[in-house]
């Protein structure tokens, strides 16, 4: 478990209570975070198909969504371009400030250690993330980060909503891109 507020959760399409298999609660009715995940999946999905990983990330302040973003990594030849960086980016121009104090990121999967260097230095205090990162995840996969002391002091990070399709389009886009290289 996360320190602080971090509570595991995931999404039931089935509406059934019952454990995740990271031993999460699941949540078995509809709510604002699934639906805002399911915006970031589209958001994953339109970058999928200009070539980009499918990773989708979402921006929400005062309940309105400011900021959306894929990945561009490959688009703008920038190993920067990750949907978290652009959409962090686009919501502080919006806003006209760097500190998102009052914003949430719903991200289809696990923030990797630069992103969560972005997420702490903003000071967002809710992150929302579907598939876990096994490789390059900086919150609970790599460095921990969703552990980490910088972090602010009322942060919430919920992991695994809407898991099994952030899951879904990441290996679909792989298993399309390993058997159009055979």
């Amino acid at each position: 478990m996360f320190a602080h507020k971090r509570r595991l959760l995931s999404y039931c399409s089935s509406g059934d209570a019952m454990t995740t298999k990271k031993g999460g609660i699941c949540i078995n009715t509809k709510n604002n975070l699934q639906t805002l995940m399911t915006l970031a999946i589209e958001t994953a999905k339109a970058g999928a198909v200009r070539g980009e990983v499918p990773i989708g990330a979402v921006l929400v302040c005062a309940g309105r969504v400011i900021a959306r973003a894929h990945n561009m990594k490959e688009s703008l030849a920038d190993p920067t371009a990750h949907a978290e960086m652009l959409a962090i980016r686009t919501g502080a121009e919006k806003l006209g400030r760097w500190r998102l104090g009052d914003c949430q990121l719903y991200v289809t999967a696990e923030p990797c250690v630069m992103c969560m260097g972005a997420i702490i230095q903003a000071r967002i205090p809710l992150l929302v993330y579907g598939a876990t990162e096994k490789k390059f995840g900086g919150v609970e996969s790599t460095a921990f980060l969703g552990q980490h002391p910088m972090l602010p002091k009322h942060m919430e990070i919920y992991a695994g909503i809407c898991e099994q399709e952030c899951e879904d389009l990441l290996k679909e886009f792989f298993e399309k891109r390993r058997n159009n290289n055979e």
